[in-house]
Parts: structure tokens; sequence; C-alpha cells
């Protein structure tokens, strides 16, 4: 439960996912500055783990996402981070954080879809990664033009 708990950020009263959220920060950005070239690897393995584990928890909970489980933001948040430079800014960082939490909390279209179709660890997870690839898209975009 610690994994699936965002190292027991999720246990918040008070907005789970966001303290889950900043809790994917310092890992990803250690792994941007570190190992920019593998960040493709660690996106995988990251999200190969959130479903496992989040789908893992489900079953020792009994409930279908509860708001504890927040290793999905961090695999969001994590997505998120995948189209900039490996110098990546703290109002960049910022910036994702906050786009982030925008797509993931609003849940439009695709977002909603995979929340909506898929079950166990893949539907908790699933929707997140959605949520991250438009952050980053976004993200992207505001990079290029020259805002970060």
């Amino acid at each position: 439960m610690f994994f699936a708990t965002g190292f027991f950020t999720g246990k918040s009263p008070f907005a789970p996912g966001t303290f889950g959220t900043l809790a994917a920060v310092p890992f990803a950005l250690v792994f941007l500055i570190i190992s920019p070239s593998f960040y493709g690897f660690y996106i995988v393995s990251v999200i190969l783990g959130a479903i496992y584990v989040a789908d893992q928890a489900e079953k020792i909970l009994g409930k279908k996402d509860p708001g504890c489980i927040v290793i999905d933001e961090i695999a969001g948040y994590v997505v998120t981070l995948s189209m900039v430079p490996s110098h990546i800014s703290v109002s960049t960082l910022a910036a994702g954080f906050f786009i982030f939490r925008f797509f993931d909390i609003v849940k439009f279209g695709p977002v909603k879809y995979f929340e909506n179709n898929f079950s166990g660890g893949a539907g908790v997870v699933l929707d997140d990664i959605m949520a991250g690839v438009f952050s980053a898209i976004v993200l992207r975009i505001l990079y290029l033009s020259g805002i970060f």
C-alpha cells in the first residue's frame, strides 16, 4: 500500500490526488536530469508498475478506484513531462503539475472513456495516462511557444 498511496500521500484527507501528484515531482525531475535518454523506458516501467500496484491495492481494499490510490497520478505526471527537455525549469514543472491536475480532474473525452471502460489496475491508471498525454502536448506547445 506504500506505493499505491504514493508514499502515503494518498491518505491525505484533503485532495489526495493533488498530493499524490506532488509526490511524483522529485522522481520525475531526478530521472529527467540523471538519464533523459532512458526517460521513455522509465515511463513504460512506471505505467506497468502502476497498473500492477493499483490492481493489487483495489483487491486489498475491496473498492473500485479508491481515492487513496494515487500511483495513477504519479504515472500521469511522469507522462506529462515526457515532451520537455531535460534542462527543465521550476516553472515548467509547476505548469506541468497544474495542467495535469486540470486534465485529471475535468476528465473530458478520451480521459473519461478510459476511466469508464477499463477495470482493475488498468481502469485506475489509464485515464491518468491519457490526462498525462494531453498535458504533455499542451506543455510542449507552451515550451515551443517560448513561454517556458
